[in-house]
């Protein structure tokens, strides 16, 4: 069995679908919701030029990052 997430990117609101184990995602401590929320490819896409020139590391999505994963992975 696999596993998807499915909701709206923390960036543009977009609803997108996602490896919820693997989806670059903003954390609990800094999202204004409280939760960890997930960020869409093309919001990656977007922020890593931004990031790159506040001397930060680009956010490289894992190859899978958004496509299902085996149900097992969850917690």
């Amino acid at each position: 069995m696999y596993a998807m997430g499915y909701g709206n990117c923390i960036g543009c609101g977009r609803l997108f679908s996602f490896n919820p184990v693997r989806v670059p995602s903003l954390p609990a401590n800094v999202s204004p919701t409280g939760c960890k929320e997930p960020i869409c490819l093309d919001c990656v896409i977007r922020c890593n030029p931004l990031r790159i020139k506040n001397g930060l590391e680009p956010i490289v999505p894992a190859p899978d990052a958004y496509d299902a994963c085996d149900e097992w992975e969850l917690d």
